[in-house]
């Protein structure tokens, strides 16, 4: 049901597309009052006007309803999956690891200051 639909929901909009580019502009009557040949149509002067514009308010209904049965179509089956998101699995852990407390180090703690009070230290060469 859904692949018919979209099929005239496709033809539809050509069809559309067709018959907007089939009609005269606001400016093609003045040209035929003064003998362009635009009044001879297989519509008459006025009949295609009718035409047309009849056929593509109609095409526009259809493409509109058309629209409408997609997007319920698609409603409807997204309702019964989950989302991209929804499948990939969580992760184990998201906390950090926790790092053990440092010991404290041993040896110079500066530029030359003794780390503990019988440390010297080191003498610098001259």
């Amino acid at each position: 049901m859904e692949t018919l639909i979209l099929v005239l929901h496709v033809l539809a909009a050509l069809a559309i597309i067709g018959l907007v580019l089939l009609q005269h502009g606001k400016g093609a009557d003045v040209g035929a009052a003064f003998g362009s040949g635009a009044s001879g149509s297989v519509f008459g002067s006025a009949g295609s006007a009718n035409f047309l514009s009849r056929a593509t308010a109609i095409l526009a209904a259809v493409f509109f309803l058309t629209s409408m049965g997609l997007t319920y179509f698609s409603a409807s089956r997204t309702d019964n999956k989950k989302g991209v998101m929804d499948s990939k699995p969580a992760p184990e852990s998201t906390a950090p690891a926790q790092v053990p407390p440092a010991a404290p180090a041993k040896g110079p703690a500066g530029a030359g200051a003794p780390a503990e009070k019988n440390e010297k230290a080191p003498e610098v060469p001259k």
